[in-house]
């Protein structure tokens, strides 16, 4: 692993087959971590230069100028050039794991039905959302909690769409009868079982009785970096994991990351790639856990509300889509939204707005009343809201994305929520560190 980038410390892995109520001795035993404690992270391992004739997923190279430092940037991203208001569908591998972690079996299947049902594959209108995330008390809980939804992505009003089409066609204003769209297509895959040895990996709970995996990151990294040597270098394959998250270091409250994705070349038998001159296999990648309502959403709307289901994988999507290579630079950014990244210099358009969120579709999967007898779910998915390429860039007025809900001086909106999005640093271009 070259690179590791901290942000959002959501994924979990397999769904937990013994419950609490089966087990209520088990439960005293399992420590419980302090919600200070539970911080929300991500990261990226790799990175891979690419060229037009590489053996990899569908993507498009273009640049943009900063005008606050006078960089003209470069970048790939995933599927067809939206000026060319063309399609591109991108086959996504989906690989339920089933890990086995001091006893307790958390697999992947178990939410695998409704991943598949969820916004990322399924489509939905997007033109408003019941709910958003509200500051409240930010940085001070009760932080980040359910506020009321309202008009989203107006244009594509009517227009049902998959989540990171939906994301992509707004970040680009290529909403409406535009022929732009970046579709997933799931291909359900073999079940991967992990053993995880002592050492490598624990059981914690939150403080509302929801119990989860805590695997070491290194150890996490190195299984899934070996597998995607035998994926197919032009689909991306997707690790699907249920309740387990990582710890970084040898300290298992140093919690939790619960996504990355990745990129490399594939390498032989050797030493080097599998071929050259132009025609390497360039494997892009993601793991992304399922996160059970409890184990970061308090209870009724409160602190961190989003942080349940999906969130964490439409995190992972969707910085693969605007980075999949993960070698997109830009002028370092700072938010205070997301101080854990601390003075970044990358285009990961999920980590300035952790724990961001809004309400999408249907959710019936996991909606169970925690262990201490309250309620974090509320019947819907819960995608995050994400950056924008004019927000990295500092473009203002900003006519590259989605016009706002209401008119503002820089016309296009910084994130996918817009308006909706509490925070007066996504109503304007990123600022230095």
């Amino acid at each position: 692993m070259s690179y590791r980038r901290l942000g959002l410390c959501l994924f979990s892995l397999g769904a937990l087959v013994v419950s609490l109520s089966a087990t209520p001795a088990s439960a005293k035993t399992i420590p419980v971590i302090d919600d200070s404690q539970l911080s929300a992270s991500t990261t990226s391992i790799g990175g891979a230069r690419t060229l037009p004739t590489a053996d990899t997923i569908p993507h498009f190279h273009g640049t943009s100028f900063n005008p606050h430092d006078g960089v003209t940037y470069g970048w790939n991203m995933a599927g067809v050039d939206p000026s060319t208001n063309g399609s591109s569908t991108i086959e996504v591998d989906v690989y339920p794991m089933v890990v086995n972690v001091a006893g307790l079996t958390f697999d992947g299947n178990d939410i695998l039905a409704g991943t598949l049902s969820s916004p990322q594959f399924a489509t939905n209108n997007y033109g408003s959302t019941p709910f958003a995330t509200a500051a409240g008390s930010f940085p001070n809980a009760p932080a980040l909690v359910r506020g009321p939804g309202g008009v989203l992505s107006q244009g594509d009003a009517g227009h049902p769409l998959q989540l990171e089409d939906a994301t992509m066609r707004a970040q680009f204003n290529k909403t409406g009868a535009n022929g732009y769209h970046l579709l997933l297509h799931a291909n359900v895959k073999p079940t991967i079982t992990i053993n995880v040895p002592n050492g490598a990996g624990t059981l914690l709970q939150s403080g509302r009785g929801v119990i989860f995996a805590d695997v070491s990151y290194t150890w996490w990294g190195a299984q899934i970096q070996n597998l995607t040597q035998s994926a197919e270098p032009t689909h991306l394959p997707l690790y699907l994991t249920n309740n387990v998250l990582l710890h970084i270091g040898s300290n298992v409250f140093n919690c939790c990351v619960i996504g990355f994705h990745g990129a490399g070349e594939v390498v032989g038998h050797g030493t080097g790639s599998v071929n050259g001159n132009g025609q390497q296999h360039v494997q892009t990648f993601s793991w992304a856990s399922w996160v059970r309502p409890g184990i970061y959403a308090r209870a009724n709307g409160g602190t961190d509300w989003a942080l349940q289901d999906i969130h964490a994988l439409s995190h992972e999507i969707s910085e693969w889509a605007d980075d999949p290579f993960v070698n997109n630079k830009v002028e370092p950014w700072l938010t205070p939204t997301a101080p854990q990244y601390g003075c970044t210099g990358v285009l990961e358009t999920g980590d300035p707005v952790v724990a961001i969120g809004f309400a999408m579709g249907t959710n019936t999967t996991d909606q169970t009343t925690n262990p201490n007898g309250t309620n974090s779910f509320d019947g819907f998915y819960h995608p995050e809201d994400e950056a924008y390429l004019p927000w990295f860039m500092r473009t203002a007025p900003n006519t590259t994305s989605e016009p706002t809900q209401s008119p503002s001086a820089n016309v296009g909106r910084y994130t996918l929520m817009g308006d909706l999005n509490p925070f007066p640093g996504f109503r304007q271009p990123a600022t230095g560190c």
